[in-house]
């Protein structure tokens, strides 16, 4: 897909489950289950979608996905299917680990870094050999050490052998022209989600403040979440903001779509597909309760 003068693509690392409880939190099973049902274990399905943006002279990944680095216990606990993974994704795009420039982690949870490494020769390495990597300092020391609350979120073995590789962020910062980290804290304290900016186009990885488009009504929010309201209060103030910009939305966990386009209709944040034309975002958006 175009991007003013880039090119983006969601790729896909396959599928993951998760409890549906712990990804709505407080919304009760009778009404997020009409969204995306559960299966006979509680969880529901959830995608594991990377975003590749190719500006001209980078390659530049957001995100990699889940990675392959687990046992049979794990890939049952987790419901990992691999129907595609990151790597066929950016080979089908004539791409190679070899080719990517930089990398952006939004979190360091196992389901969003675990292509930043892969095993080779009986080594854990980095996977994308030649790219930076980029990351809050505070998730980073964070992850190295996590509370009890969160500690299966984190598998070091995912992220730390690529630390020579790494740059450590403190804050907002613009990592290339047009694509900027914003730390926008809740699901943890330093999360970042990223805005990618070219020739008046805009779109918006939106990590796990909105996992999936599910989660676009302001209290439909994670018991993962560590800052439930920060959660709210971003959301609240930052939906509403790119509703206006007709910012692409990118999604890291739905399991239907990667991106969408928002609008605001009378207070309440709703839907537009992206392949509808711009012109008419209100008349077709789909609102969101």
């Amino acid at each position: 897909m175009k991007l003013g003068a880039f090119e983006i693509h969601a790729l896909s690392d396959g599928t993951f489950a998760l409890d549906g409880g712990q990804m709505f939190g407080v919304v009760p099973k009778a009404l997020w289950e009409k969204r995306i049902p559960a299966d006979a274990r509680n969880r529901i399905r959830l995608g594991l979608t990377c975003l590749l943006v190719r500006t001209g002279r980078q390659n530049v990944l957001i995100e990699t996905g889940i990675g392959d680095k687990f046992d049979a216990k794990y890939t049952d606990i987790y419901g990992v299917e691999h129907t595609s993974t990151l790597l066929d994704g950016l080979n089908k795009l004539g791409l190679g680990a070899e080719d990517i420039d930089l990398v952006i982690n939004t979190h360091l949870h196992f389901d969003h870094c675990g292509w930043n490494t892969r095993r080779q020769n009986g080594k854990v390495v980095p996977t994308f050999s030649r790219a930076r990597y980029y990351v809050q300092r505070g998730e980073w020391e964070h992850a190295l050490h996590p509370t009890e609350r969160d500690r299966a979120s984190y598998v070091e073995e995912f992220f730390r052998p690529a630390e020579a590789q790494t740059e450590f962020l403190d804050g907002d910062r613009e990592i290339l022209p047009g694509i900027r980290v914003e730390v926008v804290p809740g699901h943890t304290r330093h999360l970042q989600c990223v805005r990618i900016e070219s020739q008046g186009e805009s779109a918006y990885f939106i990590s796990d403040l909105v996992p999936t488009q599910a989660h676009l009504p302001f209290p439909w929010i994670m018991s993962f979440d560590l800052y439930p309201m920060e959660t709210l209060d971003n959301k609240k103030r930052l939906l509403p903001e790119l509703a206006r910009e007709g910012a692409l939305i990118v999604f890291p966990h739905d399991p239907e779509v990667p991106w969408v386009r928002l609008v605001d209709v009378e207070g309440r944040i709703a839907t537009q597909p992206v392949s509808a034309p711009a012109e008419a975002r209100t008349a077709t958006a789909k609102e969101e309760h």
